[in-house]
């Protein structure tokens, strides 16, 4: 949590309170239901929390954005942004019942009430939103062709609508079929722990 408290200072007492209490709770369910590796759930702040936020040093979400978490896992990247993003509505869907279970469980323990998650695939998704974010859940082509039917035309955020995903390792054949469009930011550019070298965001507009 320090390192989340050093890189974002800005952090409200609610958020931080917030924030602090998804190591108990994770903790609590991993032993319940396998959302997060056991071997990681020891760096639950730096490989899941911090990684998720780096999509806030990418772009600050104004109020009443609309976003959608495509393969949210256990709550990532959606869970930390909407802590960070109190104003923003965000929608988590992933396709396994218990890791939405999950996700409904540590929302409500933490009085989180700008999210709304569900199972159902992406393909099934029929709702409309400024801005998709992913973690790795498949190639951004695959990614970008399920969703593109799920991007907004009204515009109200600094840069165009489209997915932002979270990746790591070797990118440039996923990034290929754009590479005069999509906008790819290291993310060991903000954090300097190791752990970021190799991760990147990619932001492609639709």
């Amino acid at each position: 949590m320090e390192n989340i408290q050093h890189y974002f200072p800005q952090l409200t007492e609610e958020q931080t309170e917030r924030l602090q209490a998804l190591g108990p709770i994770y903790r609590e369910w991993n032993e319940k239901i396998n959302v997060i590796s056991r071997k990681d759930i020891d760096n639950l702040f730096l490989h899941h929390v911090l990684h998720s936020l780096s999509i806030a040093r990418f772009i600050h979400f104004t109020p009443s954005t609309d976003i959608l978490d495509f393969g949210t896992g256990g709550g990532f990247p959606g869970i930390p942004l909407a802590i960070l993003f109190p104003e923003c509505r965000f929608k988590l869907i992933d396709g396994t019942g218990k890791k939405i279970r999950v996700v409904n469980e540590v929302t409500s323990a933490i009085g989180l009430d700008n999210v709304q998650a569900e199972q159902i695939r992406g393909e099934e998704e029929k709702g409309k939103y400024d801005f998709i974010v992913t973690r790795g859940v498949m190639p951004l082509p695959d990614t970008a062709r399920m969703l593109k039917k799920n991007i907004s035309h009204k515009q109200r955020n600094a840069i165009p609508n489209g997915i932002i995903a979270l990746k790591g390792g070797d990118i440039q054949a996923e990034a290929a079929p754009y590479k005069n469009i999509i906008e790819v930011a290291d993310i060991s550019q903000w954090f300097d722990n190791p752990w970021f070298k190799q991760k990147h965001i990619l932001y492609l507009p639709m």
